[in-house]
């Protein structure tokens, strides 16, 4: 994981969204189709001249995805609450050109993309209070135990996210790893920012669409955990 800086000023900065080129291995025609037609309308360029602010309106209720795959929940959670901008954030091109191409297919306009690192992003790119919401989830659960260190929910992460949210967001995530929800719930009920809206981990949301790595939790009988704290 990057270093974590503080936030930049950007406010000079002008954004341009510039044609999406890039091509990765094993990407299906119809998702390179939607980058090369759509990343102009949807696709946001995170480099030094991005500006939050010139991007989404102050009113604007803007939910950062970190982590969005193949964008299904991305998908179904935009076409539920079209008042809702998501800002979906990966670094898998093919799943990026499958989100677009899903979200044309329906005819969504608040879905927004990028590739990129989230905590760069976070921490040179979005003003503190900016966000409604963040949502993580199933992260890359890193299962062995020499490998927890590059899990995402970290202390030092979750106090860079939670500053960036407004007061009253929501910061939700969810996983299929036991010990990386306990390890999420005690980083996150220690940061003095969050409160947890529940007594420990929360009951599955009924609007949180099952995800395709949630599906292949359950199938191997894996414990699904939500977790959902509220910026003070």
């Amino acid at each position: 994981m990057p270093a974590i800086t503080p936030a930049v000023d950007r406010t000079e900065t002008v954004r341009h969204i510039r044609s999406f080129h890039a091509r990765r291995s094993r990407i299906r025609p119809s998702a390179a189709a939607a980058l090369d037609r759509l990343w102009p309308l949807w696709g946001i360029e995170i480099d030094a001249d991005f500006n939050f602010a010139e991007t989404f309106s102050s009113t604007d209720s803007v939910v950062l995805e970190i982590g969005c795959g193949m964008g299904d929940a991305t998908v179904a959670m935009a076409a539920a609450d079209p008042s809702t901008t998501i800002l979906a954030v990966d670094v898998h091109t093919p799943g990026l050109g499958v989100l677009l191409r899903d979200s044309d297919r329906l005819g969504l306009q608040n879905v927004r993309v990028a590739e990129c690192d989230a905590v760069t992003l976070l921490s040179e790119h979005i003003p503190h209070d900016a966000l409604s919401g963040i949502r993580i989830y199933f992260p890359d659960p890193w299962p062995k135990q020499r490998q927890h260190k590059r899990r995402l929910i970290q202390p030092e992460f979750v106090a860079l996210a939670t500053s960036r949210l407004r007061p009253g967001g929501m910061f939700h995530c969810a996983t299929d790893w036991r010990n990386y929800a306990d390890q999420m719930l005690e980083v996150l009920d220690a940061e003095p920012l969050l409160r947890n809206n529940f007594e420990g981990f929360a009951p599955r949301p009924t609007w949180r669409p099952v995800t395709r790595f949630e599906r292949k939790g359950i199938a191997v009988g894996h414990e699904i955990n939500d977790l959902i704290f509220t910026r003070v």
